[in-house]
């Protein structure tokens, strides 16, 4: 059965599943989806995501929204193929799903923020809110030091290997190492030797290259 992906281009969530599907060594048909001309608010694609957002993934009658619900489907579903994103280890999996967790709570309503307002904001010839800068920077810092105590003693977010606690927070810190906020990371001696680890992923390469300039 051909897996489809309905997305965009330079959307984070987006890049989190395709990277999901590149560490799987899987083909998938892309399907672009242009938010500018509002194709993700067409009966078709509200069909598939009431919620009219990207991505949408596709594997026979198996209809999913939401990227992290779409990489872990990926991780277990494909199991024996490419890079095991996930732990069968009972304990293992509950440490790695805490981190899933925590990016999804801590890192990416500060990351995304930041994201919006240095890199999408001047991608769009829109002004960035320097205040908003410094409200998120604030709020970015405390979780940054948590990752640096973290990493610290393991190599990796979620244990002792590359996993989905890691992938998801590709896309968000992929864009912020191109503005000032790349700094935060920088000072952080463990959490910038995971970036660069991870940032230099085949299979994220991948992914990047499809960013918009």
């Amino acid at each position: 059965m051909a897996l489809i992906l309905h997305g965009t281009v330079g959307s984070p969530a987006t890049f989190r599943a395709l990277a999901a599907l590149y560490e799987k060594d899987l083909h998938v048909d892309f399907v672009p989806v242009s938010l500018a001309n509002k194709e993700n608010k067409s009966p078709h694609f509200l069909s598939l995501n009431p919620f009219g957002q990207v991505p949408v993934f596709e594997h026979g009658d198996l209809k999913l929204f939401e990227s992290r619900a779409i990489t872990k489907y990926v991780a277990e579903a494909f199991a024996d193929k490419g890079t095991s994103l996930v732990f069968k280890d009972p304990m293992k999996s509950a440490i790695q799903t805490v981190w899933m967790e925590v990016e999804a709570q801590k890192f990416d309503p500060a990351s995304s923020k930041l994201g919006w307002e240095l890199f999408f904001k001047p991608l769009f010839g829109m002004t960035t809110d320097e205040a908003v800068v410094a409200e998120f920077e604030k709020k970015l810092e405390p979780v940054l030091d948590v990752y640096e105590q973290r990493l610290a003693e393991s190599k990796y977010l979620g244990g002792d290997s590359f996993t989905l606690a890691d992938l998801h927070h590709l896309p968000n810190t992929y864009l912020l190492m191109g503005t000032k906020v790349k700094s935060l990371f920088d000072a952080r001696p463990h959490v910038s030797a995971w970036v660069s680890d991870i940032l230099s992923r085949p299979a994220w390469t991948k992914v990047a290259v499809m960013r918009p300039n």
